[in-house]
């Protein structure tokens, strides 16, 4: 792992106090054993790894940016308060980013909620920007709490950012013993801030991630807050992610993944707590395929994003010198091109206003005749191509280096035992 040879990561037992936890949640070992991690898991790792460093380093338009940064927060936002029962859907999130959003009273609590992660997650990346965030601490995660539940309604037992005195649970899981759980985050802070879960040359950021998912799963299994503690540990999680360079936008996939299979979500977590031999590698499994499908999601969405604006680069290129009928067909292509699917002459003709008005001061026949000549022209430039009766923008001329065909998408498989 980190260093040659080493492959269990271990923080000195306490040797001063026998603690309740020990008997009651054997599973907090505070131990990683990567000798029983499925091959894959490492493969997707090194996926991971790499395709953060091309989203890092992929030149996009700052309002492109700026909205793929906004929507991924959306999502992030949505997921992490979504898995706890808030009903807000993703288009709400959104609005309520946008300062849009309008609920009568008996749901504003809805919004707030969403809006502290928003808030929280925020104010890490400004901290991170700033130079301000370079370890974890027990205190950030009692903060993180506060912030999260701040201006809800929480019941009377609960303080906000305070470790909870007394027994709490979800569903058939309880939490580790109260007496236990200050003791149970300094562990586990000590343990994410060594060198074992930090970037390497040669592990890139696979380390950063394991140690990501490895702090959600404490966080939830120690539970150390009368409320809150799914999303303290997602925004844990984020921070992992975050401060060890990984993307904004990506840095929330785990929390969507999560949501979006829920059902998948409880049963890893329970069985991690179960079966102390494999459940932790399974949860990991679960949590890293996730993370690589939603960023093979977000690599697509920014190629695509890519090659727009250098289709446009190319096109005005081409008519650099353009009559007035170059012009035409220049804003004909340019439109044709934003659509994903081919159109007929007709469609074509009415595709924005103004080519609308172009081929209207023609009578009928002679606005079909100029269409015509228009995409003979366009064909003769290979900018489009014909496909029956209809036409779609020819953009495989910008994709001269990619391979002739998709790669075949990994057939789902069976999980070992």
């Amino acid at each position: 792992m980190a260093h040659e040879g080493r492959q269990v990561y271990v923080f000195k037992r306490d040797l001063v106090d026998n603690r309740t936890y020990e008997t009651s949640h054997p599973w907090l070992t505070f131990q990683l054993d990567a000798k029983r991690f499925d091959p894959r898991v490492w493969m997707l790792l090194g996926e991971a790894t790499s395709k953060f460093e091309h989203l890092a380093g992929s030149p996009l338009r700052p309002d492109v940016a700026q909205k793929l940064h906004r929507v991924y927060l959306a999502k992030g936002a949505h997921a992490t308060t979504a898995i706890e029962g808030n009903t807000l859907t993703e288009e709400q999130v959104q609005k309520l980013l946008d300062h849009e959003l309008e609920l009568p009273p008996s749901k504003s609590y809805l919004a707030r909620e969403v809006q502290n992660v928003v808030d929280a997650c925020n104010s890490i990346w400004a901290d991170i920007l700033g130079g301000n965030l370079d370890e974890l601490s027990v205190d950030l995660i009692k903060q993180f709490n506060r912030t999260l539940l701040d201006g809800l309604d929480v019941g009377g037992q609960v303080v906000p950012g305070e470790i909870r005195t007394y027994s709490v649970g979800v569903l058939q899981y309880r939490g580790a013993p109260a007496r236990d759980c200050q003791y149970l985050l300094e562990r586990l802070v000590d343990w994410l801030n060594c060198k074992d879960f930090a970037p390497t040359e040669s592990y890139g950021l696979a380390l950063p991630v394991l140690g990501a998912i490895i702090a959600h799963l404490y966080i939830a299994w120690i539970h150390p807050f009368g409320d809150g503690n799914g999303r303290t540990a997602r925004l844990v999680e984020f921070l992992v992610l975050a401060r060890s360079g990984v993307p904004k936008p990506a840095a929330q996939l785990l929390s969507n993944h999560y949501n979006e299979t829920r059902s998948d979500y409880y049963r890893h977590l329970d069985r991690a707590s179960k079966d102390r031999e494999r459940g932790v590698a399974s949860f990991i499994r679960y949590a890293v395929q996730g993370l690589v499908d939603g960023l093979r999601t977000q690599i697509a969405e920014v190629r695509a994003q890519q090659l727009e604006v250098a289709w446009q680069n190319y096109v005005h290129a081409r008519f650099a010198r353009a009559t007035k009928a170059e012009k035409r067909q220049r804003d004909l292509i340019l439109a044709l091109s934003a659509r994903p699917e081919p159109l007929t002459a007709g469609e074509l003709s009415i595709l924005t206003s103004n080519l609308a008005r172009e081929y209207a001061s023609s009578s009928e026949a002679g606005a079909a005749r100029k269409l015509q000549r228009d995409l003979v022209a366009l064909s003769e430039r290979r900018l489009v191509v014909r496909e029956g009766s209809k036409w779609r923008a020819n953009l495989e001329l910008m994709e001269a280096f990619l391979a002739a065909r998709a790669p075949h998408a990994a057939r789902p498989e069976e999980e070992s035992g």
